[in-house]
């Protein structure tokens, strides 16, 4: 029997940084810090010009999306707890502000503030994103938290 599965890392967000993203009003990225491109594993240019959801993890409930973007388009800033998804296949998680930036009266585009998010929140997030995908969408998936040990233990095995 073949039996095999993917690893993803976990990149944590250090605490004294802040990403910072722009987007146009269609969620076109227009502007990245280094460190959003340090922490998602891309060069700033693969990342200017693409959609933002390039970094969507699937395990993020489309309601959350939706939410987010009802909230922004009525004028408002959204909050919340994000899992994102690096070049390299592997993951962060930020807790997010989205906020509309006016100009003369109009909204002219979007800005993205996002920080990191302590080890036990990460794991609450998970476990409720979880639910919500397994209601909305009927699908489910394993997310196993492993310590440094246990990863020595698997290289022996060149999975």
């Amino acid at each position: 029997m073949d039996t095999s599965f993917d690893m993803f890392i976990e990149t944590e967000v250090p605490e004294n940084e802040l990403i910072i993203s722009r987007t146009d009003l269609k969620g076109i990225i227009t502007y990245v810090n280094e460190t959003f491109a340090h922490i998602s594993g891309y060069e700033p240019e693969e990342l200017i010009g693409k959609p933002h959801n390039i970094i969507r993890h699937p395990d993020m409930p489309k309601s959350a999306f939706a939410d987010l973007w009802a909230t922004i388009k009525a004028g408002k800033t959204w909050e919340g707890y994000v899992k994102n998804l690096r070049k390299d296949r592997g993951y962060y998680w930020v807790y997010a502000r989205v906020s509309p930036m006016i100009k003369d009266g109009k909204v002219v585009e979007y800005k993205s503030l996002r920080e990191p998010v302590p080890r036990e929140k990460r794991i609450e997030m998970q476990r409720l994103y979880d639910k919500m995908r397994a209601e909305e969408e009927g699908t489910s998936r394993v997310v196993m938290y492993v310590n440094n040990e246990f990863l020595d233990a698997l290289k022996q095995y060149e999975l």
